[in-house]
C-alpha cells in the first residue's frame, strides 16, 4: 500500500512539476514580449522608441545605407504579424522571401498607421501567448525567443538613430 501511495504521489508530484515548468516558461515568454512592446526594464522597448517621431524622422537615413526608423519598424511588423497569423492558426500571405522587401518607406499616414499597428500587434502577441495551450507555449517558444531578440536588437538601432540625430529624451530611457 505504501508503495502504491509513494508512486501515486510521485506521479502526482512530477505532473504538477511540469504544469508549473510550462507555467513559468509562459510567464517568462510573456514577460519578455511586454518588455519588448511597453514594459521598460533592462532596456528601452518599442513604444517609447517610436513615440513623438514625424515622419521626416522615421524616414531619415544616413550616407552609409542603413535602414531608417521607418523601414525598422515596417520590417518588425512584417516578421511579427506573419508570426501572429501563424500563432493563430492561420497561413501567412505568400512572401517572396526578399527580406529587403520589409523595410518600406513609409509616407505621414503610414507613419502614423505603423506607428499604432506594431503596438497592436505586439498587444495581440502577448493575448495570443496568454491564451496559448501548453503544448503550443512548447512548440513556439523558440520563435518567442527569436521574436523577443530581434524585436531588443531593431529598437537599439532606432534608439541609436534617435540618439545620433539629437531627437531622444533621456526621460523615455529606463528608469
Amino acid at each position: 500500500m505504501k508503495t502504491i501511495f509513494g508512486i501515486g504521489l510521485l506521479v502526482l508530484v512530477s505532473g504538477c512539476s511540469g504544469n508549473q515548468e510550462n507555467a513559468e516558461l509562459k510567464s517568462l515568454l510573456l514577460q519578455q514580449l511586454k518588455n519588448t512592446h511597453a514594459d521598460k526594464n533592462w532596456f528601452v522597448p518599442i513604444n517609447p522608441s517610436v513615440e513623438g517621431l514625424t515622419v521626416l524622422q522615421a524616414n531619415w537615413k544616413d550616407s552609409t545605407g542603413n535602414h531608417s526608423i521607418g523601414e525598422l519598424v515596417s520590417h518588425l511588423i512584417f516578421w511579427n504579424e506573419r508570426n501572429l497569423i501563424s500563432f493563430q492558426g492561420n497561413t501567412p500571405p505568400d512572401f517572396s522571401g526578399d527580406n529587403k522587401a520589409t523595410f518600406k518607406t513609409l509616407n505621414e499616414k503610414e507613419w502614423a498607421l505603423s506607428v499604432k499597428k506594431i503596438d497592436s500587434v505586439q498587444t495581440l502577441l502577448e493575448r495570443t501567448v496568454e491564451k496559448a495551450t501548453e503544448q503550443e507555449v512548447r512548440e513556439w517558444s523558440s520563435t518567442i525567443v527569436n521574436i523577443c531578440a530581434h524585436n531588443a536588437y531593431h529598437t537599439g538601432q532606432i534608439i541609436y538613430i534617435r540618439k545620433q540625430n539629437g531627437w531622444w529624451d533621456d526621460e523615455k530611457g529606463v528608469k
